[in-house]
C-alpha cells in the first residue's frame, strides 16, 4: 500500500524528510519562501511549489496525489504568532494567524486519509487550534494530539512541539517518545565530531559549517563563559547594561555556552548568534555553526541546504533551520502513520 504525502508549509523539508525516512512518499511541498526549493527537492525528492497556501485550491492538491494511494496532508503552519518568545505580545492581527484555517479549508476540500500537523505547544490553548480540531471532527476524523518532548524522540535538543494526528479510518494516536532521560542524545554525540572552527571562519569541505564573526567584546565574553554557566562568570566590566539592572537576572540563557553532555536548548532562527541564547559552542570560542544548528535539529550531516557554489547566508538559512520540524520527531510520526495504515488494510 503506497502512502503519499503533501507538505503544506514544507520549509527546508524537516517534516517531509522524516516522513520519507518512515517510508512515506512525499510527492510535493508548498511554501511561500523560494529558498526552500533547493533543500526540499534535493533531499526529499518531491516537487516544490512556490505558492502561498491561501492561493492553493483543493483540486490542485488532488491532482498531486497519485491515484490509489493512501493520502496524507501534512504541515507545520508558521508558529511565530504563537511562540513563547513573543513575550505576551498581541499577535492576533498578524497574517500568519489564519494559516491554520487555510489548512482546515484544504482538509475539507480534499478529505485526505490522514492529517498531521505540528506547531508550538502554546497553540493548543488558542481558538484557532480548537477551530481546526472542530473542523477535522466535523469531517469525520478521529483526532489526537499531544505535546512532544523532543529528546524522548532521539533529538539532541530541549525542544517541545505539539503534534496532531487525525484519520478517517479509525483511532490514531501521536506516538510517545521512548528514549529515557539517561539515554537522551547530547550535544557531544551530535556535533562533537565536526572539525574545529575559529569564529568568522568556514570549513572548506562543508560550507554550512560556518561560524559568525564575534565582536571584540563578545569574543572576550565567550572566553570567560563556562559550559552551562551564565554572564555572572564574566568580569563585571564585560556585562551588558541589561545585566546591571535588577531585571537582568532573568536573562541567564543569553550570551552563554551549551553543555557537552546534555541536549542543546531549543534551536531558534538566530541560533548562529552568541547573544541571542545559549548558543555558544561548549568548548570553542564561537557561536555554533549553521551545520551544528541543523544537526542539533536532527538533520543528517550531509543534508543539502544550498546549491554547490551558492553563498551561505546566516539569516535565511538560520530561519530555515530554526523553523524546521526536527526530522527524527517527524520520522516517529511517519512510522505511526505507516503502522496505522497497515492496521486499516488488515481490517
Amino acid at each position: 500500500m503506497v502512502i503519499s504525502a503533501i507538505d503544506l508549509f514544507c520549509g527546508a523539508g524537516g517534516l517531509s524528510y522524516g516522513l520519507k525516512k518512515a517510508g512515506i512518499r512525499v510527492v510535493a511541498g508548498i511554501d511561500v519562501d523560494v529558498t526552500c526549493a533547493y533543500p526540499f527537492e534535493e533531499n526529499v525528492g518531491g516537487r516544490f511549489l512556490n505558492r502561498d497556501v491561501r492561493d492553493v485550491g483543493g483540486d490542485e492538491l488532488l491532482a498531486l496525489w497519485p491515484r490509489r494511494s493512501v493520502r496524507v496532508l501534512a504541515g507545520c503552519a508558521p508558529c511565530q504568532p504563537f511562540s513563547p518568545y513573543r513575550r505576551g505580545a498581541d499577535t492576533s492581527r498578524e497574517a500568519e494567524w489564519s494559516l491554520l484555517d487555510e489548512f482546515g479549508r484544504l482538509v475539507k476540500a480534499t478529505l485526505p486519509d490522514v492529517v498531521t500537523m505540528e506547531n508550538v505547544p502554546r497553540i493548543g490553548t488558542k481558538a484557532v487550534f480548537r477551530n481546526f480540531v472542530d473542523t477535522l471532527e466535523r469531517c469525520g476524523y478521529h483526532v489526537h494530539w499531544r505535546s512532544c518532548f523532543c529528546p524522548a524522540y532521539g533529538v539532541a535538543q530541549y525542544r517541545r512541539r505539539l503534534v496532531l494526528l487525525a484519520s478517517l479510518h479509525g483511532e490514531i494516536k501521536v506516538p510517545e517518545g521512548t528514549v529515557r532521560p539517561e539515554e537522551f542524545r547530547t550535544v557531544r554525540q551530535e556535533i562533537g565530531g565536526l572539525p574545529r572552527l575559529r569564529h568568522g571562519s568556514q570549513d572548506p569541505d562543508d560550507p554550512l559549517h560556518k561560524s559568525r564573526r564575534l565582536t571584540a567584546v563578545n569574543l572576550a565574553r565567550i572566553k570567560m563563559s563556562k559550559p552551562g554557566g551564565t554572564w555572572e562568570d564574566w568580569d563585571p566590566a564585560l556585562r551588558a547594561p541589561c545585566h546591571r539592572k535588577g531585571s537582568g537576572a532573568t536573562f541567564r540563557n543569553v550570551y552563554a555556552r551549551m553543555s557537552w553532555d546534555e541536549p542543546s536548548p531549543t534551536i531558534t532562527t538566530l541560533a548562529y548568534n552568541f547573544g541571542t541564547g545559549r548558543f555558544g559552542h561548549p568548548e570553542q570560542d564561537r557561536a555554533i555553526s549553521l551545520r551544528e544548528a541543523a544537526m542539533l535539529q536532527s538533520f543528517p550531516r550531509k543534508y543539502k541546504f544550498v546549491p554547490p557554489g551558492a553563498p551561505v547566508q546566516f539569516a535565511p538559512l538560520g530561519r530555515l533551520i530554526g523553523n524546521a520540524v526536527p526530522p527524527r520527531l517527524a520520522e516517529a510520526v511517519g512510522k505511526r502513520i505507516a503502522d496505522h495504515v497497515r492496521e486499516v488494510v488488515r481490517r
